[in-house]
């Protein structure tokens, strides 16, 4: 497993520290801690009514915010379901966040200098776009890559396998990041497969494979940065495996983790917290407080407020209105629903 800084934030792995400045440690710590606020209001939108659909995401900050930030502007970002954050951080408007939980078609409107899919409720489907984009962008001469996102849960599809293996066989640019959180809902990740790792599928498909401390921001950076550098220099893809630990249920539409997880299993992994274990690596350095982590925290508390409250004053949708924009020249069985629905909402 690739390590730069343990628990206690220590450098464990000097020849791997990767070239960010101060400024870039710091923006990283920001992000994260925003990120943890923005977790926690979510699930009190969503117990309070005012969000629908909500994966946590506390615990898995280093490898979703890590990887995001080892992007380019022009990168293509494939999500599932937990990665909203990398939507966020790549441009998307917190407003249309909240809105795509909500259901609100507004919600998948990219702005157009994000390039990136809605995030992708079907487990694993998104691999297989991934590998499409990747090839795409190849046959254009773009130096971009595609970057996809799925859980362990992920790696147990079939699109899991056809998604990587095509792209190996293209040499599409493309980076499959695979979220090991433990548990795909709530079966551990050693009933799922008797590889030891899913980092060394990798090797099957003839790609390059890393298993990464997914709770070590670094860690994480650095190596999607160098597999985005192999991307764009026409080595193909890579399989990464972050090793990292949800702190809160599956999705927040009654799942129960303490069905399926330990007590203890829980607090060995707080002693892992990504947070703070790169708090302690920055305050060390000199480089953050408790002052200017509150000031952050402050911060999102507002934005957040701001960005639900622009949520709420928009348009809600008609069943018209999806209709509409769903083809560039409506089939006949739509054309039929449109009628239908014009009349219903006329009255």
């Amino acid at each position: 497993m690739i390590q730069i800084l343990n628990e206690d934030g220590k450098i464990v792995n000097e020849d791997a520290m990767p070239d960010l400045s101060d400024d870039d440690l710091v923006e990283l710590m920001r992000r994260m801690v925003y990120t943890r606020v923005l977790d926690q209001r979510s699930i009190a939108l969503n117990r309070q009514g005012r969000l629908g659909f909500y994966a946590p995401t506390a615990g898995q900050e280093a490898s979703q915010l890590g990887s995001q930030f080892a992007l380019e502007q022009d990168d293509f970002i494939l999500p599932g379901y937990r990665d909203v954050p990398q939507l966020i951080w790549q441009g998307l408007p917190l407003y249309q966040a909240f809105l795509f939980s909500r259901g609100h078609y507004h919600g998948n409107q990219m702005p157009e200098d994000v390039q990136a899919l809605s995030p992708q409720i079907i487990i694993g489907a998104q691999i297989t776009q991934a590998a499409g984009v990747a090839l795409g962008m190849k046959n254009r001469g773009k130096k971009n890559v595609a970057i996809t996102y799925t859980g362990d849960g992920g790696a147990s599809q079939g699109d899991f396998y056809e998604g990587v293996n095509f792209a190996g066989a293209y040499q599409a640019p493309a980076i499959f990041i695979v979220q090991n959180n433990r548990f795909a809902i709530s079966v551990p990740v050693e009933k799922q497969s008797a590889a030891k790792t899913i980092a060394q599928k990798s090797v099957a498909m003839g790609i390059p494979g890393f298993l990464v401390d997914g709770m070590d921001v670094l860690a994480v950076y650095k190596v999607v940065q160098e597999a985005r550098e192999r991307a764009v220099n026409g080595d193909g893809p890579t399989l990464i495996e972050t090793l990292t630990y949800r702190y809160g249920p599956h999705t927040m539409a009654g799942d129960d983790p303490t069905r399926y997880r330990t007590e203890d299993m829980d607090s060995e992994w707080e002693k892992k917290d990504p947070i703070v274990r790169f708090r302690k690596f920055l305050e060390e350095k000199g480089l953050w407080s408790e002052e200017k982590e509150n000031e952050v925290m402050e911060t999102a508390k507002e934005e957040i407020k701001a960005a639900i409250k622009k949520a709420d004053k928009q348009e809600k949708q008609s069943v018209t209105e999806l209709i509409s924009i769903m083809h560039e020249e409506l089939p006949a069985n739509l054309k039929e629903q449109m009628e239908e629905f014009k009349e219903k909402e006329s009255k």
